[in-house]
């Protein structure tokens, strides 16, 4: 099984920086990697992307050795157990809000003894065809990664809970759904949803666990980086956009 660039890179003490897909191009998930971005948030629960379409992007990531990740629509085990088997490398899951919700997702994401995730000759064990299943279920469990969201005033409050859960790699943390928690919607600059973040923040790296956040810009991201967050992610518009605004007003200009 390929190592999970990002699983091992955290382990070290380093940030990992990717980008969130929104939508099929097999393309620019290989482009992602040959810019040198750890990972793609391959994103089927915002976007149109089901485990077929997921696959060919997987495909393209593993082109350029980037680590194929996906934020899944639901915490069940049939949805993690799809597009595991695909080949992507570790799950984000939303809406995660309590250690129970944990537990569940880590059950379903890892094979025995640490979980009960369905076993079968899937695409991710090369479709059995040079893989031994027994030797290759420890290798999947150690670079499986799964990832929380702490979205909700209720997974903040419950994080002392949700940090003893063992399996989990990630307490990624997003802004907007907090903001709208709190009755702020898309209001970060709000004092009251900065104050959760960084409380979110503290508590999940006091733990000794790794901290993750979404950021709308470079400027951001350093920001974080500095205060400890190693597991970093933007949107594909928040770095994009920006550029081409630039670029045309180049152009524009007298």
């Amino acid at each position: 099984m390929r190592q999970n660039v990002v699983k091992h890179k955290l382990a070290a003490g380093e940030p990992v920086l990717g980008i969130f897909l929104t939508f099929d191009s097999p393309d620019l998930a290989e482009i992602f990697g040959y810019a040198g971005l750890d990972f793609v948030m391959i994103d089927a629960e915002h976007g149109a992307i089901d485990p077929s379409h997921a696959q060919n992007l997987i495909r393209a990531a593993e082109c350029a050795g980037i680590a194929p990740l996906a934020r899944i629509t639901q915490n069940t085990p049939a949805t993690i157990l799809r597009f595991l088997d695909v080949g992507a490398q570790g799950v984000m899951i939303p809406w995660c809000q309590s250690a129970d919700e944990a537990r569940a997702a880590v059950q379903a994401a890892k094979y025995h003894p640490a979980g009960r995730r369905g076993l079968a000759g899937a695409r991710a064990a090369h479709y059995g065809v040079d893989t031994n299943l027994a030797d290759y279920l420890p290798e999947a469990n150690a670079e499986t990664m799964v990832i929380v969201q702490v979205e909700t005033v209720a997974t903040v409050e419950a994080l002392p809970e949700l940090l003893e859960v063992p399996g989990i790699d990630v307490y990624f943390i997003g802004p907007n759904d907090l903001s709208q928690s709190l009755g702020y919607p898309a209001q970060l600059h709000e004092p009251a949803v900065q104050t959760l973040i960084d409380q979110a923040v503290d508590q999940i790296l006091a733990a000794g666990k790794h901290a993750g956040i979404y950021v709308r810009n470079a400027e951001e991201m350093k920001r974080y980086r500095d205060r400890g967050v190693r597991f970093l992610a933007a949107g594909l518009g928040g770095i994009v956009v920006p550029a081409l605004r630039a670029f045309v007003q180049a152009g524009a200009a007298p």
